[in-house]
C-alpha cells in the first residue's frame, strides 16, 4: 500500500499497490502491521457499509467523543464520493481546518481518518456504495456532529444543497470554535 500523508496530521490517503498480470491485478487493502509501522491506528471494531440510491445525497458531518473516539478508514466501493474531515483536536496545527478527496471505485483510493476528525461525504454518483472500517464500536451516546454548512468551517461542497441529508445530519449544532 501508498500511504500519502495529508495536510491534517495524522491523514492518509492510502492508494492500493497493485500487482498486475494478465489476469487482471492484485492489491493489499488492509495490513495491521503497515499501519502499525506509521504509528496509525490498527484496531478494527465494525465494518459498516452504507449504500446511497441518489447523487448529491450528503451524510455528516460525524464524529465520536472519548472515551469511544474512533479512527476509521473509508473507501468507495460502487460510484464516486467527495470525501470531508475536519480537524476538531484542539491543539492541532490545522484546528478547525478541513479537507476533501475523491474516493471512486474506479480510483479505489482509501481515507485514513485519525480520532478526533468529523467525517462526511456527499455522494458524486447514483447508487454509491462506501465501506469503512472503523476502530471503536459505535455508541450513540458519545456520537457528535456538526452542520455540514457551519458558517465557520465552509466546506465547498460539489452541490452547494444536498439533495438528500437527513434530519440528524441536517439539525447538528454549528459549530462553536475554541482557541
Amino acid at each position: 500500500m501508498i500511504f500519502r500523508p495529508l495536510k491534517l496530521d495524522g491523514a492518509f490517503l492510502i492508494e492500493p499497490e497493485r500487482l498486475i498480470d494478465d489476469r487482471g491485478f492484485f492489491a493489499r487493502t488492509w495490513c495491521k502491521r503497515e499501519f502499525e509501522d506509521r504509528g496509525l491506528n490498527n484496531s478494527i471494531a465494525q465494518c459498516n457499509l452504507g449504500f446511497n440510491k441518489h447523487r448529491g445525497t450528503l451524510r455528516g458531518m460525524h464524529y465520536q467523543v472519548a472515551p469511544h473516539t474512533e479512527a476509521k478508514l473509508v473507501r468507495c466501493t460502487m460510484g464516486a464520493i467527495y470525501d470531508v474531515i475536519i480537524d476538531l483536536r484542539k491543539k492541532s496545527s490545522t484546528y478547525t481546518e478541513w479537507l476533501a478527496v475523491e474516493l471512486t471505485a474506479e480510483n479505489r483510493k482509501m481515507l485514513y481518518i485519525p480520532e478526533n476528525l468529523a467525517h462526511g461525504y456527499q455522494t458524486l454518483t447514483d447508487n454509491t456504495e462506501v465501506f469503512y472500517q472503523v476502530s471503536e464500536f459505535y455508541d450513540p451516546e458519545y456520537e457528535r456532529g456538526l452542520r455540514w454548512d457551519d458558517p465557520i468551517i465552509e466546506i465547498k461542497w460539489p452541490e452547494e444543497t444536498p439533495v438528500l441529508i437527513s434530519i440528524k445530519d441536517r439539525n447538528w449544532p454549528d459549530f462553536f470554535y475554541e482557541s
